[in-house]
């Protein structure tokens, strides 16, 4: 058997900026234990099988897999979630748009919907912010919106609703106080897909269009019919997308248009109020 030093000796380079702390983060995960663990026992030895498991994800990651999907979870907002091949890694600039939302003067039972909920990440995090929020997920995969119903339980989220569906097209009755959302926003054949994590993320999650806009044109354009009465869309898009995604918004009829800063100070969130009349009393 070896010893945790001998593992993370093992590690070497792993093709990444972090190869030691990657190292880390899969060896104490096999162990179930924090990384302090690691530094605190360093000559203990490591059963054969987790040292096995070990290796393996080693080798996985020297081609490049991401983390989050080797150990199965990322952490998002207050939230350990779940992820897998099915869903994008969640990202801290999306938080972005949970701290926006929550700054909003909704009702204090607002009906909210994030589309394209992936793992559920957006979702989850405000309904774990405000409990008296109506939160529906949509997801036109039903791999994604399985691990998001599985976070849902983990965290016990009863009342967060998850619908299969292409952005609004399964709502076609409901209004919204809130509307967000991290659609795919890369352009085709762009060069960063074959670089880094989004080389394994699911594909559909990420591309739209030959600008990357395809589907921002379409959720602005479908959420002017769903919003209720001063109800806000916030969108997240390419930090190059802002002037472009604010035009969008704005032939959709949404007014008080801006565009926010992730915390690396590129534009990244754009959203709009609505002003106009809800869709049922059109």
């Amino acid at each position: 058997m070896s010893t945790i030093r001998e593992l993370l000796a093992e590690a070497g380079d792993l093709g990444s900026d972090s190869s030691r702390l990657d190292a880390e983060v899969l060896l104490a995960d096999g162990l179930q234990k924090p990384r302090s663990f690691l530094y605190a026992w360093p000559e203990q030895y490591v059963d054969a099988v987790v040292s096995q498991r070990y290796r393996d994800q080693l080798e996985r990651r020297r081609r490049g897999e991401p983390i989050a999907y080797l150990i199965g979870r990322r952490e998002f907002w207050s939230l350990s979630l779940h992820v897998d091949q099915h869903t994008l890694i969640p990202r801290p600039a999306t938080e972005l748009l949970v701290q926006w939302s929550l700054e909003l003067d909704l009702p204090g039972e607002a009906v909210v919907m994030d589309l394209g909920t992936g793992s559920g990440a957006i979702a989850l995090a405000l309904a774990s912010e405000k409990p008296t929020w109506r939160v529906y997920g949509s997801d036109i995969s039903p791999g994604a919106l399985a691990v998001a119903r599985k976070n849902a339980q983990t965290h016990q989220f009863n009342k967060v609703t998850f619908v299969e569906g292409d952005w609004l097209s399964e709502t076609e009755m409901m209004n919204f106080d809130l509307i967000v959302s991290n659609p795919p926003y890369i352009a085709d054949g762009d060069v960063h897909l074959q670089q880094g994590d989004l080389r394994f993320e699911p594909q559909q999650a990420l591309v739209s269009g030959a600008e990357g806009l395809d589907d921002i044109a379409v959720i602005a354009k479908q959420a002017a019919h769903h919003m209720a009465n001063n109800g806000w869309l916030l969108i997240e898009h390419g930090a190059t997308q802002g002037t472009s995604v604010r035009q969008l918004f704005l032939s959709a009829g949404f007014e008080n248009i801006s565009t926010r800063e992730d915390a690396d100070g590129l534009p990244r969130v754009t959203g709009g109020n609505w002003n106009g009349v809800p869709r049922d009393e059109r």
